[in-house]
């Protein structure tokens, strides 16, 4: 495939959470192709070494635990020190492990809405006051399709995705005037290492494709190309709305 190049986002600095591996890694790779400076947070130490040895001074990181907000506010702190003020925020990160509804505690669901929606509102919070001064920006938040879909065995995870888009809405609202624009992307089942490890057995994806418009099988590339493009001034009209990588599976 032959993949567009956005002149616009030469230069400009990046932060991305949940970096270090998945679909996180496949932006921060993206972004970093594109000239941006790229900064990424993410618990595991080890993927996020690696990933930026191979990036080499193209992505720097801060190891953090997204659950822990004043963490995350410092460590979002340490970015801005070292690549600059944000000018596009990628709320990335999430964890999407299976559980059975009748054995949730409110322990769980609380944990799993911090993993999963409550991160995304304060590092918007921490980064909207510089992008304001700036004169805009862009924030683009991770959705999902399951609960398009209406997708069982995870609850927890569906309600804090669905609950992305109501985020995603009201912060276009209260920061458009200021040029700050707010989207979703909306992925389908993509083909992590962590999908094919746990849960990609051949039936799985059949009946999965059956389900697809598309045939073929969606992998984080393609996620991290509507990044970039909602990213871009190419999207400079673009807020408020869901952008689909599903395939057609709705």
């Amino acid at each position: 495939m032959e993949f567009a190049k956005y002149p616009s986002l030469n230069g400009r600095s990046v932060y991305v959470s949940g970096g270090a591996s998945g679909i996180g890694a496949e932006i921060v790779k993206a972004f970093a192709e594109q000239g941006a400076k790229v900064g990424f947070l993410d618990l595991d130490a080890r993927a996020s070494s690696a990933l930026s040895e191979e990036l080499g001074d193209k992505a720097v990181y801060e190891i953090c635990d997204l659950r822990d907000i004043n963490a995350m506010r410092a460590a979002l702190g340490s970015l801005k020190q070292r690549i600059g003020p944000a000018q596009v925020l990628v709320n990335n990160a999430a964890r999407d492990d299976r559980h059975d509804w009748a054995e949730v505690t409110p322990d769980y669901w609380d944990e799993r809405a911090s993993v999963n929606l409550r991160h995304m509102f304060f590092a918007i919070q921490s980064v909207a006051p510089d992008m304001i001064d700036s004169g805009g920006g862009s924030i683009i938040n991770m959705g999902s399709n399951s609960w398009w879909e209406a997708g069982g065995g995870f609850p927890a995870y569906a309600t804090a995705k669905a609950a992305v888009h109501g985020l995603t809405r009201t912060m276009a609202r209260d920061l458009g005037k200021h040029r700050i624009r707010v989207n979703t992307v909306v992925p389908g089942w993509i083909m992590t290492d962590r999908q094919k490890e746990l849960w990609a057995t051949p039936e799985a994806l059949e009946r999965h494709r059956e389900r697809q418009c598309l045939p073929d099988l969606i992998e984080p590339i393609h996620v991290a190309r509507m990044v970039l493009f909602l990213a871009s001034d190419d999207a400079a009209m673009c807020t408020a709305n869901n952008y689909m990588v599903e395939a057609g599976s709705i």
